[in-house]
């Protein structure tokens, strides 16, 4: 079943992306001075979302489609999970990211530091959402 095997790719490439934004960039990011890190946050967000939200909704529709091909209610349970990154990022996480993209990149200070620290704890919610979805595929699959 070629649907639930892209499915579990889909997911697999959507949590690995948001485990190295998690583990690599992010703390590299904060690293630098809140100038610098603002002027890296901003394109960073703007094609990680691009990247992450396509992965999400393709990944949906191929859990979906592996559930209507099997019943297996794990596929859809996954697809569901992977899909859940959309409305949490627009109700939890999208407040912080306009406040962060309206801030001007001279205008950065200490609480653009916290404001950045914060998303990262809230992207840190879409990386457990991925990981359950890739966990849920996966056990479908076998």
């Amino acid at each position: 079943m070629i649907s639930g095997q892209l499915a579990l790719v889909t997911a697999a490439l959507f949590t690995g992306a948001a485990i190295y934004v998690s583990a690599v960039e992010h703390p590299a990011r904060m690293t630098l001075e809140p100038g610098a890190m603002l002027a890296e946050w901003k394109p960073s967000y703007r094609r990680g979302f691009a990247m992450q939200a396509t992965l999400a909704l393709i990944g949906f529709l191929l859990g979906t489609w592996a559930y209507l091909e099997t019943q297996n209610w794990l596929w859809l349970a996954g697809a569901l999970t992977l899909l859940a990154g959309w409305p949490y990022t627009l109700l939890v996480i999208l407040p912080t990211n306009k406040r962060l993209l309206a801030t001007p990149i001279g205008a950065a200070n200490a609480e653009t530091v916290a404001l950045i620290a914060k998303w990262a704890a809230l992207h840190g919610v879409r990386t457990g959402l991925g990981v359950a979805a890739t966990l849920l595929f996966l056990f479908a699959s076998i």
